[in-house]
């Protein structure tokens, strides 16, 4: 696997291959980008979100959406398995 370390959005998401599975993380911590989404998308406020995680800052949050909005601008295809 390569160790090589993909950046966005001015380092704030990062993706390490041997972290987290290799998941978008935010500045190589061990909180994915999934993790805060699934948190703004239960309700939780970016206060409450930075109180739950103090090394985070509020650009931090903002760099998860605008991750997200990026990722859906892909083009993705679907296949039937099986």
């Amino acid at each position: 696997m390569s160790s090589a370390i993909t950046s966005y959005i001015d380092g704030r998401i990062t993706i390490i291959p041997d972290l987290c599975n290799g998941k978008p993380t935010i500045r190589g911590k061990r909180i994915t980008v999934q993790t805060i989404l699934e948190f703004l998308s239960a309700g939780e406020s970016s206060e409450e979100i930075l109180k739950q995680y103090p090394s985070l800052e509020r650009e931090d949050i903002a760099a998860c959406l605008e991750f997200a909005s990026l990722m859906m601008a892909n083009k993705f295809v679907l296949k039937d398995i099986a």
